[in-house]
């Protein structure tokens, strides 16, 4: 299991692009290891405010690097 933790803040608006079918991946940077992870934005849907996206998130992957769980902390 593999465990980064990263924040993000997205305007609403910005995040309809995801909706628009322009962008399907957000971009993020473990605040730990310094790596740059690209994940689905479809994992963040339930996240998301009229205030847009914003917060510090954890994300699991398995062994293999296969998604497992995205949490907002």
């Amino acid at each position: 299991m593999m465990e980064f933790y990263f924040s993000v803040r997205i305007s609403y608006k910005d995040f309809l692009q995801y909706y628009q079918g322009y962008v399907d991946k957000i971009e993020v940077r473990d605040q730990h290891s310094g790596k740059t992870l690209w994940i689905h934005a479809r994992y963040f849907r339930k996240f998301l405010t009229a205030n847009g996206l914003q917060g510090q998130f954890r994300l699991i992957l398995n062994k293999q690097g296969e998604f497992q769980s995205l949490n907002k902390l």
